[in-house]
């Protein structure tokens, strides 16, 4: 059975940004909302605030530290495939060098790689665990941070990569407006009047109220107009606890109609066609929504009930139209045939016999125009000096039609069976025909739509062996994609590349093993990147003591293990600091203080050696 799981955060006295007045409500009243009303149990409600209760024997104050273990601990040991998650947050946002970064209370405008939480890291622990996932970003940017890297649209592009339904407060040129009238942020009062008035029960229902709702009360309270930015991913289900889909789907891409179990069980694979609805009742759909939307001049609570969509037109049955089609009646035979006198059977004999031969004769000559064409056609190729391979290739090249409708062209032969080519020749064909699609050899998508279409050509259909062939080479091309990305640290995109690869297809028992894996793999990467953050937050400039105690920390990323290189790294960059330190302490005359600082330096460290040697000479001193 699914759980349901929520994490809301909210900060209000930031340390090295201004206060915030509302980002703590905020977080309370969504949480207090999924609790009382959403069918959330209290037990499985985090609230990380200024002033929140511990969540059992752990800390819920909202530093980077208590953030991140927090969520590692939950994603390790509580969340599972199809439990429902949301993942709330309301504070500063910062973009740093093109990445987006959550800014707990600690977070320091100045480090803010050391301080913050990468919305990356996050958002792919989230992806890893296959939770139905929304998160809510209620960004507050400080005016000074703005600049030319506006935060959110890092965290778009992830939402959209990684598969993880988001809404964010505010376009990444806008800011996050609160009112301490109003007790709450914009966004947040807008999200908890969508859900209490019924409009939340689906992620396209919430994103029209949110929508509307937003920018009408910045304009009451006289602010600058923010507008929340939605990423829906395929087949997300109710996002309450209580509330489920259970009669349309709006796919957020096409608008089309898409019934509940036409939807893939993997939400990266496409999804079904929808059926085709009658004209009239399409009109008919359209105007019932257009009826039942919103009413932006009446308070929620007084909106009109929604009316119900019409029907759909009832088809008549098998019987029916058999029994409306009108008869056929077998032709009837003359009464009596009349009898042709034997002269005329002669002269019409005789005349059709003339006629016969002078079509033979007709089509002998035109045959032979052809034929004399051709023979004059391929001399003047032999007279030139085109390579024969180059003539092979034109062949190819014939019409479409041709090929897909012999019969069109009756007096064509039919085209020579095609021999078998080399592995390399097969690939450069996938790849022109890839390139005829207007698709990228290195993006994954590209790739599963040219696999797509090439599947609609059903056997014994022209070209469906190479059809079958460029499947495979692109099955390959996708895999390889994937691998690459795991090499790179990019867990969550490497297993969203691999999940294309369908059931039927060749690579699929391969790509589900390397799934597993990378699913697998990434949870230590995060596991150990939390913990290179957190040895990161452990330094202060100038202090050697720290930089050990930030060692210790990386050293329990083990060898072999996801991000060892990166906190081997780590380790030797600081080991170096390390030995600096003592450098400049010895370069003032404090020997004694240099050595015991060189002493810091670990062993297996990059300036392991250095150091041992430097103390030996500064003990002589």
């Amino acid at each position: 059975m699914a759980n349901n799981w929520a994490i809301a955060i909210g900060i209000n006295q930031y340390q090295f940004f201004q206060p915030l007045g509302c980002a703590q409500a905020d977080a309370e009243a969504l949480r207090d909302y999924l609790v009382t009303e959403g069918g959330f149990l209290p037990e499985k409600c985090l609230l990380m605030t200024d002033t929140s209760a511990p969540f059992g024997d752990r800390s819920t104050y909202p530093s980077k530290d208590n953030i991140l273990r927090l969520v590692e601990d939950f994603a390790a040991a509580c969340w599972q495939p199809q439990d429902k998650l949301w993942f709330f947050f309301s504070g500063y946002g910062v973009n740093h060098q093109g990445q987006d970064y959550l800014m707990p209370i600690g977070g320091n405008p100045e480090h803010v790689e050391e301080t913050g939480i990468d919305v990356q890291s996050l958002l792919q622990v989230i992806q890893i665990t296959e939770v139905n996932a929304l998160a809510l970003f209620d960004f507050n940017r400080a005016f000074a941070s703005q600049g030319n890297n506006p935060v959110g649209q890092e965290t778009i592009e992830l939402a959209q990569e990684l598969q993880v339904s988001t809404i964010i407060s505010c376009q990444p040129e806008q800011f996050s407006h609160e009112s301490r009238e109003l007790g709450h942020g914009f966004f947040t009062a807008a999200l908890i009047e969508a859900l209490r008035s019924g409009n939340g029960k689906d992620l396209t229902n919430l994103e029209n109220y949110l929508s509307v709702r937003t920018p009408e009360l910045c304009h009451h309270y006289w602010r600058p107009t923010q507008n929340p930015v939605t990423i829906i991913t395929p087949g997300n289900p109710g996002i309450t606890g209580t509330s489920t889909i259970t009669d349309v789907t709006t796919n957020s891409e096409n608008n089309s109609l898409i019934q509940p179990e036409e939807l893939s069980e993997d939400i990266f694979s496409t999804a079904k066609a929808a059926p085709r609805l009658q004209p009239n009742y399409l009109n008919n759909y359209t105007n019932w929504q257009s009826n039942s939307s919103i009413n932006t001049e009446q308070p929620a609570e007084k909106a009109v009930s929604p009316v119900s969509p019409p029907p759909l037109p009832q088809l008549p049955e098998v019987g029916q139209i058999s029994g409306n089609l009108p008869e056929i009646q077998s032709p009837q035979q003359p009464q009596a045939e009349n009898k042709i006198p034997i002269t005329k059977q002669l002269l019409l004999w005789g005349a059709s016999t003339f006629l016969l031969l002078g079509l033979i004769v007709v089509v002998v000559i035109r045959n032979q125009a052809g034929f004399q064409t051709t023979l004059d056609q391929t001399q003047q190729n032999n007279s030139t000096d085109i390579n024969p391979n180059q003539r092979r290739a034109d062949v190819k090249t014939l019409p479409t039609l041709a090929r897909a409708n012999p019969s069109a062209f009756p007096t064509t032969p039919p085209p020579p069976q095609r021999t078998p080519t080399s592995k390399a020749k097969q690939e450069n064909q996938a790849l022109l025909d890839l390139a005829k699609m207007s698709l990228n050899k290195t993006q994954a998508s590209d790739l599963s739509k040219a696999i797509a279409t090439a599947r609609k050509i059903k056997p014994g259909e022209p070209l469906y062996q190479q059809a079958q062939e460029n499947i495979l080479i692109w099955s390959r091309m996708i895999f390889d994609l994937a691998e690459g990305r795991a090499k790179r640290g990019k867990y969550s995109s490497a297993i969203a590349a691999a999940k294309l690869l369908t059931k039927n297809g060749p690579l699929y028992p391969k790509s589900q093993a390397a799934i597993k894996r990378w699913q697998f793999e990434g949870k230590q990467y995060f596991t150990n990147k939390t913990l290179l953050d957190a040895a990161n937050a452990l330094i202060k400039r100038g202090q050697a003591s720290t930089y050990n105690r930030a060692i210790a920390v990386a050293q329990k990323v083990s060898p072999g293990e996801p991000g060892f290189d990166a906190a081997k790294k780590s380790i030797d960059k600081w080991s170096e600091k390390i030995f600096a330190i003592a450098q400049k302490r010895a370069n003032r005359g404090k020997f004694k203080d240099a050595i015991q600082t060189a002493a810091l330096v670990p062993e297996g460290t990059a300036a392991y050696n250095k150091a041992q040697a430097a103390m030996e000479k500064w003990q002589s001193k």
